[in-house]
């Protein structure tokens, strides 16, 4: 009986044994159905079957929702003049409206380095999509809260309506134009469009909080060292193209009426090339907030993390930097410790860190006086153009948006192509900045020398001897001229008036289809022995010969100044990573910083976008405009 355990043993054994040599073959036959996607190349078919796990495609469709974002931006400064002209608003109230998004930016972009580690950061930009989706939306509000346009009627082809001539000797005439009949309604109605207005700028500026810091360290992230920068600068020019779109949208929508949708077009009496004119602004940002919530769903299927890309015939010094980056690069398991208290308290001291540190700083402060000149320019270049070489609203823009705003986003391509062509360092692209911004100094300093001299209009910017303006004088004393009324016309003395009544006309020269040739008897304009006459239409300028050499400058200007965007990203992308080998930032906090204290990316582009947003944003348009 005793040999039994044995061979029961020795079966045992046998059987141990038999698992052991089959348990090669099962691991073959595991490892032959691992997922394909453990090969390298099986990998590669997956990220082609799925567009949402390569970098490239997240490019393309940051590009888009960028381009669409600033299409809602850039649409109310190709807008501006005619959003005063239709609610009687300063061009300091405008220029205020204009970079009020700034605020609610501000109010919440200081937070991105707490969150860039903590939330998915695709899925977050496209709920910020959404939201200034609905604030392109609320823009295009009040011209459905409002009446029709009310503009002050000339005499028309039927000589029914005479009230903006000189009426002597009619008792009560000129008061259906008096000054106070219609003043509480409108100063209500506007204080109602303005809230509505200044409602979506705030809304605007959250919503685009996340979009650009985010989509940027994303594309970072997981983006090749050597492609980056070339990423990086097709995603800046891109944008480049959103405003200029938005100023081509707004040149063919202001050819339209702005009653377009409440009234017919036979009984619009008015012409774009007529002062009075004021174009359909709403309908572009209900076409712009349409194509921002189009952009903004591909992002809810981006994953939080994506395999690095992979680049092909990498040189040995390129990988080893890579590795070195992947190192540095902030975890999430040191940044989920870190509470909001936490980060309140210490966000002062990186702050400081980031400040204290010469090539961030130098950067920064760069990027804010350009920033100043950019956002004055971009919300009243329109404007100066129609004022200085009487262009039409329509054409202003068609101008910005197909000479000057192409023109910096070739600048824009061209820096991020050097940067990938010469592999530069951060000395280099310093160097680059540097000789991009002398370019453009020199470029744009003629342009001091070709303004025009200031339009004569009576009782604005010309008095008679007498040191008062025709309004006050004898010889409209009778005419009972309504100081609201807007209605220009060019005198035979050179002077423009602001109707015909305040020219002291009394009586109309017509042409043989009806339409008005002149305006006659007029008792203000000093003529041969006689009354003047006047024209309909603004006198204009007489310097429309200065207008190619300014477009000319202003756009090669641009193209120079562009050159520098790109390079001084890449400078706020890398100076923390030399920063920690060169052991300048260590005893930072590891929730705020990366490994071994380098301040993340989040962090250094967050607190570059409050510098270079809020600072020239909120006070460069507004004294502009209060100058202009």
């Amino acid at each position: 009986m005793a040999p039994a355990p044995l061979a029961e043993g020795n079966s045992g054994r046998q059987s141990q044994r038999g698992e052991r040599r089959e348990s090669p073959g099962m691991a073959d036959r595991m490892t032959s159905r691992a997922p394909r996607s453990s090969h390298p190349d099986a990998a590669r078919k997956t990220l082609c079957r799925s567009p949402f796990l390569s970098i490239k495609f997240f490019v393309f469709c940051h590009g888009l929702l960028q381009l669409s974002q600033l299409l809602v931006s850039g649409y109310l400064k190709s807008s501006i003049s005619t959003i005063e002209r239709r609610y009687g608003l300063s061009s300091q109230t405008s220029g205020l409206l204009a970079s009020f998004n700034e605020v609610g930016n501000t109010l919440l972009i200081v937070f991105l380095s707490y969150l860039g580690s903590r939330v998915h950061r695709p899925r977050l930009i496209g709920c910020g999509a959404l939201l200034v989706s609905l604030a392109g939306f609320l823009m295009a509000l009040p011209h459905f809260l409002t009446g029709p346009y009310q503009y002050d009627q000339s005499v028309p082809s039927t000589f029914s309506n005479s009230t903006d001539l000189c009426q002597r000797g009619a008792p009560g005439a000129g008061a259906n134009l008096s000054d106070g009949s219609c003043a509480p309604h409108a100063s209500r109605e506007n204080r109602e469009v303005l809230l509505v207005m200044f409602v979506a700028q705030a809304l605007l500026g959250i919503g685009g909080v996340p979009i650009q810091p985010f989509g940027i360290s994303y594309i970072d992230d997981f983006a090749s060292e050597r492609n980056s920068p070339l990423y990086l600068g097709i995603l800046f020019s891109v944008t480049v193209i959103g405003p200029g779109v938005a100023f081509m949208l707004g040149s063919a929508m202001l050819r339209f009426y702005v009653d377009i949708d409440k009234v017919s077009a036979a009984e619009v009496q008015l012409t774009n090339k007529d002062p009075r004119w004021v174009g359909a602004w709403w309908l572009g940002f209900l076409v712009a907030a349409s194509l921002v919530a189009l952009s903004a769903l591909p992002y809810f299927f981006f994953p939080r993390e994506m395999p690095k890309e992979v680049v092909r015939g990498k040189d040995r010094h390129s990988k080893k930097r890579e590795d070195v980056l992947r190192q540095l690069r902030p975890r999430s398991e040191h940044t989920e410790s870190l509470s909001l208290l936490e980060f309140i308290r210490r966000f002062p001291v990186v702050l400081l860190r980031n400040l204290r540190h010469p090539v961030y700083l130098l950067v920064v402060l760069a990027q804010v006086n350009l920033s100043a000149m950019v956002a004055g320019l971009a919300t009243f270049m329109g404007k100066f153009l129609e004022r200085q070489f009487s262009l039409t609203a329509s054409l202003a823009n068609m101008i910005i948006g197909a000479v000057n705003i192409p023109g910096a986003m070739v600048g824009i391509v061209v820096g991020g192509a050097i940067l990938k062509r010469f592999q530069m360092s951060l000395r280099q692209c310093s160097a680059l900045c540097v000789l991009g911004m002398l370019l453009c100094l020199l470029t744009a300093f003629p342009l001091l020398f070709l303004g025009c001299p200031t339009q004569r209009v009576a009782g604005v910017t010309h008095w008679d001897s007498s040191g008062f303006g025709p309004q006050d004088t004898e010889c409209t004393a009778q005419c009972r001229c309504s100081r609201r009324g807007f209605n220009p016309v060019c005198g035979s003395d050179g002077v423009e008036y602001t109707s015909p009544c305040s020219a002291g006309c009394s009586d109309i020269s017509t042409h043989t289809d009806g339409s008005i040739l002149n305006y006659t008897g007029c008792s203000c304009i000093a003529g041969p022995g006689r009354a003047g006459w006047a024209r309909p239409g603004s006198c204009g300028t007489a310097c429309s010969h200065l207008f190619v050499p300014f477009v000319v400058l202003s756009c090669l200007a641009g193209i120079l100044a562009s050159t520098s965007h790109t390079p001084s990203f890449m400078l706020i992308l890398r100076w923390g990573t030399v920063g920690t080998l060169l052991g300048s930032h260590r005893g930072l906090p590891d929730g705020i910083c990366g490994a071994g204290g380098r301040i993340s990316p989040a962090a250094g582009l967050g607190i570059k976008s409050v510098l270079t947003g809020v600072k020239p944003a909120l006070h460069c348009p507004v004294p502009v405009g209060s100058w202009g």
